[in-house]
């Protein structure tokens, strides 16, 4: 018999993840969700059909039902709210999973506090935007016990992803150390494609010049990013995918963990993380992370907006 699943926190990521859940994870019985603002799980629960999820009212009826507990949160402030309440309620021979992007000292902490209380503990990040979650295209790190990790694995590659990186018996703060440096080549792949197309624009280059050049050496990530910031996506979409807040979040982990390794210097990624300050005062909550693009353009004299 599977182990019964749920699933706490439905965002951008969270929602994809869960659908292959449901359509790929062969499941024996309905998929457990909750969701702070309950109208996105009853949402989900009535977009994934009859009979697919169950919706919990709280994170108590969360954790009494169910085996493994997949956590999808913004920050680490939610995380560890979360934790406090699920530990609260027996949790003996439970599995949390926690999906989200926090500090490794956060991850490392759960890892004791959810030991202490009998239960285990996985830290499994992922790479990829919202749309490689609904494709089950994720790149999944998992790292923690490999006692623990293996009842994990059933339901990544092949389900929620299409690989796996492996940290079994490391600690799990190494899954979120990676995903931490990693999102900061992301950041980092903005900023250059920012001020790339703002210097193509202001030499007389054109910016569809430098996006043939784009496409051509460097086809993925570089090219879906640039065209989102020609097409104006930066500063026109209602509900962002990797939000400035979370954005930044990621950030001043990076920079804490460089600080903490000797002082190191993230000159680049200081430089972008004042670009997502200015996008927070020019977007607020609306900002996104390929509005770096507006706050380069600001700052060289051009429009925020590339399109009137």
């Amino acid at each position: 018999m599977a182990p019964q699943l749920a699933w706490i926190g439905l965002g951008n990521m969270g929602r994809g993840m869960c659908k292959n859940l449901v359509e790929k994870g062969k499941l024996d019985k309905p998929l457990i969700i909750h969701n702070r603002t309950k109208k996105r799980a009853d949402d989900l629960a009535e977009k994934l059909g009859a009979g697919k999820t169950k919706v919990a009212g709280t994170i108590e009826d969360v954790v009494a039902s169910s085996d493994i507990i997949f956590i999808c949160l913004g920050d680490d402030k939610a995380v560890n709210a979360t934790i406090d309440t699920a530990l609260q309620q027996d949790v003996k021979g439970k599995l949390f999973v926690d999906c989200s992007t926090v500090h490794p000292e956060t991850s490392n902490a759960l890892a004791k506090r959810i030991g202490e209380k009998g239960a285990e503990f996985v830290a499994m990040p992922v790479f990829g935007a919202p749309a490689m979650a609904d494709a089950g295209s994720l790149v999944c790190i998992l790292a923690g016990p490999s006692s623990s990790t293996d009842k994990v694995k059933p339901y990544t590659t092949g389900v929620v992803g299409r690989a796996n990186i492996d940290y079994s018996d490391q600690e799990p703060g190494k899954a979120t150390l990676l995903k931490v440096i990693g999102n900061t080549f992301v950041i980092n792949m903005v900023e250059a494609l920012s001020e790339g197309h703002t210097l193509a624009e202001l030499s007389g280059l054109g910016t569809d010049n430098l996006h043939k050049w784009i496409e051509a050496m460097f086809p993925g990530p570089y090219t879906a990013y640039s065209s989102r910031l020609l097409a104006g996506d930066y500063y026109k979409r209602e509900e962002p995918l990797f939000a400035v807040d979370l954005a930044r979040k990621d950030a001043r982990h990076a920079m804490d963990i460089a600080r903490k390794a000797g002082n190191a210097k993230l000159g680049a990624l200081e430089v972008a993380d004042s670009h997502l300050a200015a996008v927070k005062e020019h977007l607020g909550a609306k900002g996104d992370l390929p509005s770096i693009y507006g706050a380069v353009r600001q700052e060289n004299g051009l429009k925020f907006e590339n399109k009137d």
